[in-house]
């Protein structure tokens, strides 16, 4: 059990993971708890881009900014919120919840699920075959017995404006390990990422210009990107929606960029980010040794195994399958595969699992996000509009927060609101959509509801707690029953 390949060898395991990030952790340990030899090979950092440059760092650096804005909610409270916020303690968190990006422990941990670590590329190189090379040269040949999963996530899109290379742009990143404060800094893009980070940024001192071509949030119920777009501007940011960068220029290497937008005007700025979008990691990692096109998303079934390649020995999991991009819905395809995995290698029926299926329905359906903004935006399953595209019959019913006791002893003059999507053949919920301060801890019992389809006459009995903010669910089953 190394965490090398030297020397050219050949071993053979019953499963090979590409990518240990929590992906890959993830399905090693089922297919580790079902008894099957495991090797996960890993090019970078135990722990993947979540852990060190994504959703761990990126909460670390949002929660002091939120946590003072929680604060000035309240009156008494606000009195003893003075001075900025600290910025070398918000980086000394950030650092100690990234381990300083020192993969030890991860390393550790995947040692002792009994799977074997190697560290370097690795290819597939035709039918359950993974070649892991070393920057001296040697490697590894890996031969899976029954499956291979792919693990290996996505990368930052930066698009090819001009003056691109000049602009030195951030992608998350940086804007998740970077230690020092720009003092002017643009972001591109009204995604998760994009909003996310010109609320930490904003929060930790930057004069932010947050730029975006459409809607902030645009897979969201529409009210939603509203209020993050007035909360931001609270804040501080300039929110300029139904723009897009044409060209960059930094004509001193040491001084600003200058933004040219498609209307014309000129944004003078220290630093940009671009938070416009994914790619899957599929470019260089054999894909085609097996008759698949490298760069593309790959598409898989229920069980996450690859469609276009026959016996069900290759798997793609997480943000490379496009189901959805997020790192929790990742981790339950892991471990949908990886009990899949276990039950074909054992020749058992995949519809006898003691935890029902092995299908990751979930993907379809239930799919819960929230964006840790100002305020919280939190969502499962579909929007009104995705229903109703869908062919469903439903009714949206919407609450206003600011009817909601719980809510206004949690902040003074709570502004948030709420919806659920109702399927009126089935009177089961389809979506629930919370946008407000504190909502995200409300999402998972809006998660049951949907993935349970639990009927609307059932979480009628289901009483909140009086004065919490969850008592939004009483509110918007009595604006249902009227």
């Amino acid at each position: 059990m190394s965490d090398s390949a030297e020397d050219a060898t050949e071993r053979t395991y019953d499963v090979v993971v590409i990518g240990a990030g929590p992906v890959g952790q993830n399905v090693a340990e089922r297919a580790r708890a079902a008894g099957l030899s495991v090797a996960v090979a890993e090019r970078e950092l135990v722990g993947g881009e979540c852990s060190y440059w994504a959703c761990i760092p990126s909460k670390a650096l949002l929660r002091p900014v939120i946590a003072v804005a929680d604060a000035r909610r309240v009156d008494g409270a606000r009195d003893a919120v003075t001075g900025p916020i600290n910025t070398a303690g918000v980086f000394a968190r950030r650092n100690r919840y990234v381990a300083d990006w020192d993969d030890t422990g991860q390393a550790a941990w995947v040692r002792g699920i009994g799977a074997d670590l190697l560290r370097g590329e690795a290819r597939l190189d035709g039918r359950r075959r993974v070649v892991v090379g070393t920057s001296g040269g040697g490697g590894t040949v890996l031969m899976a017995r029954h499956a291979v999963a792919l693990c290996t996530g996505s990368d930052a899109v930066v698009p090819d404006v001009p003056g691109i290379a000049e602009a030195r742009a951030w992608t998350n990143r940086t804007a998740t390990d970077s230690s020092s404060v720009p003092g002017r800094l643009a972001v591109v893009g009204g995604g998760g990422v994009g909003v996310e980070m010109a609320t930490a940024w904003q929060g930790l001192g930057s004069s932010v210009t947050l730029l975006v071509r459409r809607a902030l949030l645009p897979r969201m119920e529409p009210f939603v990107g509203e209020l993050v777009a007035a909360g931001l501007e609270d804040a501080g940011v300039d929110v300029r929606v139904g723009v897009s960068v044409d060209a960059l220029h930094r004509p001193d290497p040491a001084g600003p960029l200058i933004v040219v937008l498609d209307d014309g005007t000129r944004l003078e700025v220290d630093e940009i980010l671009f938070a416009t979008g994914r790619s899957p990691r599929t470019d260089d990692i054999g894909l085609e040794t097996v008759g698949l096109t490298p760069g593309s998303w790959l598409d898989v079934d229920e069980t996450c195994a690859v469609r276009d390649v026959e016996g069900q020995w290759l798997y793609a999991l997480g943000d490379i399958n496009h189901h959805a991009l997020l790192t929790h819905q990742g981790k339950y395809q892991a471990r949908i595969a990886g009990d899949a995995i276990g039950a074909r290698a054992a020749g058992q029926p995949l519809d006898t699992a003691p935890w029902g299926a092995h299908a990751a329905t979930a993907d379809q359906h239930a799919v819960p996000q929230i964006f840790f903004t100002d305020p919280e935006a939190a969502a499962v399953g579909l929007s009104a509009e995705q229903a109703t595209q869908a062919g469903h019959r439903v009714r949206a019913v919407d609450v206003d927060f600011a009817s909601v006791v719980g809510a206004n002893l949690y902040a003074d003059g709570y502004r948030g609101r709420a919806r659920m999507v109702v399927d009126l053949d089935r009177e089961v919920l389809l979506g629930v959509t919370f946008v407000g301060p504190g909502v995200s801890e409300l999402l998972h019992s809006a998660t049951v509801a949907v993935a349970g389809e639990v009927p609307i006459s059932r979480l009628w009995h289901a009483v909140s707690c009086f004065p919490t903010i969850s008592e939004v669910w009483m509110y918007l089953l009595k604006a249902y029953r009227g």
